[in-house]
C-alpha cells in the first residue's frame, strides 16, 4: 500500500517537497498485483544527483520492459524529512507508488562513491529492514549492491546479501530469472537458498559464503568460501554490442532541479588509455562502442521523449571515439536552428581539436572546456601514464582562445605516488602559462582559467592499489603552498580560479575504497552517531570518522592509517582479491612498477594487446569503428493539405 497519505501530512514541513512526490515524465507505475519479482532501485544520495544517474535509469527500464516485473525508485531522505519520518512512523519509501521499500523483493543501491555508505543503513533502519544481513529474514528484500564501488564491497559485507561486479543490463535479468523460478517453486529454502542459486552463477557475490582469515599482524591471510558449492572467485559483467542496449529510451524529466538537466547518451563504454589512477577506466575494459546510428537514434529518442535542450555525449573519454568528428558533424546538421546544444565531459587534450568544438557550439551555445591533465609536472603525468606535454596543453588552450572560448578549467590531483611539492607548484606555473597563452592568442584580456584540485584515492583494481595514500596534513600543506604560488602573480592570479578539497574527506574515502570487513563497524559507528551524507561537505565531519575509526579499529590492531598512509607490498592478500574485474594481478604489479620508474604505457586500442587480461579471461573484445555507417538528416515533416 501506498504511504503516501502520512507521507503528504509532513511535506510542507521540509525542504524541496518536490522531490519526493514522484510523477515524472516517463516514470512507470505498475500493478504490483500483475507482477512476479519486483525491484526497488536506489541511489544512495539526494534526489537532485540521483535522479539523472544512468545506471539507475538503465535498470529501471529494462526491468519495467518485462510484463512480470516491477521496478520503483528511491532515494536518500534529507535528514529533516528522515525526523519525521521516523516520528510519524513513516517507512522508506519509493518515489513512483510511495511504496516501502521493505515490500519489495530486491533493494538494488548503486555505489558510484563509497561516501554513500552511511545512507544506505539509513534507508534501511528507516525501511525496517535489518541492518545486518544475518539478522534478516525470508521477509526482507535481498540487498544487492552494484555500481563501481562495488568492486570492493567488503567494507559493507555485513550490510549487503549480495554484490554484482560490472555491467548490469544483462545481469538484473538473469537475477529476476533465479527469482521468479525460486518464487514458481515456493521459495524452497528460504533466503539461504535463493542467495546460493544467485551466487551459483559465478556472477553474484554472496558475502555470507566467504570467510577471512587474518595473519597475526592484521594482514589478510585468505577469503576463501565456507561451503563447497559456492566458486572460489567471482567475475566481472561486460555488456557487449551496446547498440542491442539503447537505453534509457525514454529518460526521466526531474520535477525538481538536479544537477544535469540534459538528455545523457553515452557513445561508449570503458577505456584503454590506462591512466593508473583511474579505477573507471580499468574496470570497464574493454572499450565498446556505439554505432554513429546508434548514437543517432538515441540521441532523437532522448530529445522526442524529454523535451530537454541538451544532450551530453557520454563516456569515459568522449572525444576517443573512432568517429566522434561524424557523430558531432552528424547531430549538429541534424539540429541546427532547433536549440539543441551538444556537450562533451572533460576532454583530453590530445583528443580536442577545433573543428570538434566548433560543431559542439555551432548553435551558439558555447560553455568553458574542461581539461584533465591530472599532473602538475611531466614527470608525475609519466608516473600516472596521463601522456600529454605542457606544449600540448599551451597549443590546445591558445587554439580555443584565439576561436572565441573565454574560459577554460583545469582539472588536477594531489598527493598522487611519487609527488614532491614541486610537482605540485609546476601546477601555478601551468596555469600562468596559459593565461599569457591565452591573453597572445585572443588579444583579449578578459579570458578566466579555473584551477580544480582533487585529492587522490588510490583504488582497487588498478595499478595504485599497493600505494600509500598522502595524509591530510601533506595534501593540506601542498594546495596552500600552490594557492600562494598562484597568486604571487597579481596580473595573472587574478584571472585565475582556485578550487579544492582539503585532504581529510580523501583519507575516509581511502579507508572505505580500500578497507576489508573490519570497516564495517567504523561505517556502523559513524551512522549511529549521526553521519549522513558524507559525499556532501556540509554534513562531512571528519571528526566523527576519525573517532570512529580509532574506537573500533584500534582493539583489532589496525588503524585509519593502517588502511590508507601504508603502502602494501606485492604478496599481501588484498580484499577484494577474491573477485574478479578481468584484470591480471601480475599485470597491474608490473605496471605500478612501471609507474615508479616512470614508463608510460601504450593504448591498446591503437597497439597490440599487452595482456592486461582482460579480453582473453572475460571472453570479450575491443569493439571500435569506423563502422562505415552514416547519420542520415532528419526529414521534416511537412503539413498535410
Amino acid at each position: 500500500m501506498s504511504v503516501f497519505p502520512a507521507l503528504e501530512l509532513l511535506l510542507p514541513r521540509v525542504q524541496k517537497p518536490i522531490q519526493y512526490v514522484g510523477g515524472e515524465l516517463n516514470a512507470t507505475v505498475k500493478d504490483w498485483d500483475a507482477t512476479t519479482v519486483r525491484w526497488a532501485l536506489m541511489y544512495p544520495d539526494a534526489y537532485e544527483v540521483g535522479l539523472p544517474n544512468q545506471g539507475i535509469q538503465i535498470l529501471y527500464e529494462i526491468l519495467n520492459e518485462q510484463a512480470d516485473v516491477l521496478a520503483e525508485r528511491t532515494y536518500a531522505v534529507w535528514p529533516d524529512l528522515e525526523a519525521l519520518m521516523r516520528e510519524h512512523g513513516v517507512p522508506q519509501f519509493t518515489v513512483d507508488a510511495h511504496r516501502p521499500v521493505a515490500a519489495f523483493d530486491v533493494l538494488g543501491v548503486s555505489f558510484s562513491t563509497e561516501l554513500g555508505y552511511t545512507n544506505l543503513l539509513t534507508a534501511l533502519d528507516l525501511g525496517g529492514i535489518p541492518l545486518e544481513s544475518r539478522d534478516r529474514t525470508d521477509e526482507h528484500p535481498i540487498v544487492l549492491a552494484g555500481g563501481h564501488a562495488a568492486f570492493n564491497p567488503e567494507p559493507i559485507a555485513d550490510f549487503i546479501d549480495a554484490a554484482v561486479l560490472g555491467d548490469g543490463e544483462e545481469a538484473v535479468l538473469e537475477i529476476t530469472a533465479v527469482l521468479r523460478q525460486w518464487k514458481a517453486e515456493g521459495r524452497p529454502g528460504g533466503r539461504d537458498e535463493v542467495l546460493l542459486r544467485l551466487a551459483r552463477t559465478e556472477a553474484v557475490y554472496v558475502p555470507r559464503f566467504y570467510d577471512v582469515e587474518y595473519l597475526a599482524d592484521a594482514r589478510i591471510r585468505r577469503v576463501v568460501p565456507n561451503r563447497p558449492d559456492v566458486p572460489f572467485s567471482i567475475r566481472k559483467r561486460t555488456t557487449m554490442d551496446l547498440d542491442a542496449w539503447p537505453y534509457p529510451k525514454q529518460p526521466l524529466v526531474p520535477l525538481a532541479e538536479t544537477v544535469h538537466e540534459r538528455a545523457s547518451v553515452e557513445i561508449f563504454r570503458g577505456c584503454t588509455r590506462g591512466c593508473r589512477f583511474c579505477q573507471a577506466g580499468m574496470i570497464t575494459r574493454p572499450v565498446r562502442e556505439r554505432s554513429i546510428t546508434g548514437i543517432g537514434d538515441m540521441v532523437q529518442a532522448s530529445l522526442d521523449a524529454t523535451g530537454f535542450e541538451e544532450v551530453g555525449l557520454l563516456s569515459l573519454s568522449s572525444a576517443d571515439h573512432t568517429e566522434i568528428g561524424a557523430v558531432a558533424k552528424g547531430l549538429a546538421d541534424r539540429y541546427e536552428g532547433q536549440n539543441v546544444g551538444l556537450s562533451l565531459p572533460s576532454t583530453r587534450v590530445d583528443a580536442f581539436n577545433i573543428t570538434l568544438a566548433n560543431e559542439l557550439s555551432r548553435n551558439g551555445r558555447r560553455s568553458g572546456l574542461t581539461f584533465a591533465p591530472e599532473g602538475g609536472s611531466e614527470r608525475l603525468r609519466k608516473v600516472i601514464n596521463k601522456m600529454v606535454s605542457k606544449e600540448d596543453l599551451i597549443r590546445t588552450v591558445s587554439t580555443a582562445y584565439a576561436n572565441g572560448w573565454r574560459q577554460v578549467k583545469l582539472y588536477f590531483m594531489c598527493g598522487l605516488p611519487t609527488e614532491t611539492d614541486e610537482d605540485v607548484l609546476e601546477i601555478a606555473q601551468m596555469a600562468h602559462d596559459v593565461i599569457r597563452a591565452g591573453r597572445e592568442a585572443s588579444g583579449h584580456r578578459d579570458i578566466r582559467c579555473t584551477v580544480s584540485i582533487g585529492g587522490f584515492v588510490p583504488k582497487p583494481h588498478t595499478p595504485f592499489q599497493w600505494a600509500s595514500q598522502a595524509d591530510p596534513e601533506t595534501i593540506d600543506r601542498r594546495l596552500k603552498k600552490l594557492r600562494d604560488a598562484i597568486n604571487a602573480n597579481r596580473s595573472l592570479g587574478r584571472a585565475i580560479g582556485f578550487r579544492y578539497h582539503d585532504g581529510k574527506p580523501g583519507q575516509i574515502e581511502g579507508l572505505l575504497s580500500r578497507g576489508d570487513r573490519r570497516v564495517g563497524r567504523v561505517i556502523k559507528g559513524v551512522w549511529e552517531d549521526g553521519g549522513r551524507f558524507d559525499g556532501w561537505n556540509e554534513h562531512f565531519s571528519y571528526d566523527r570518522w576519525h573517532a570512529a575509526a580509532e574506537r573500533e579499529l584500534t582493539p583489532l590492531g589496525v588503524s585509519l592509517d593502517w588502511f590508507t598512509t601504508r603502502e602494501r607490498g606485492e604478496q599481501e592478500v588484498l580484499p577484494w582479491d577474491h573477485l574478479d574485474s578481468g584484470l591480471d594481478r601480475e599485470w597491474l604489479w608490473a605496471d605500478w612498477l612501471d609507474a615508479i620508474d616512470e614508463n608510460e604505457q601504450d593504448d591498446c586500442r591503437w597497439t597490440p594487446c599487452f595482456d592486461c587480461g582482460v579480453c582473453p579471461g572475460m571472453g570479450t573484445e575491443i569493439q571500435i569503428g569506423p563502422t562505415g555507417r552514416t547519420m542520415l538528416p532528419l526529414t521534416p515533416v511537412g503539413p498535410t493539405a
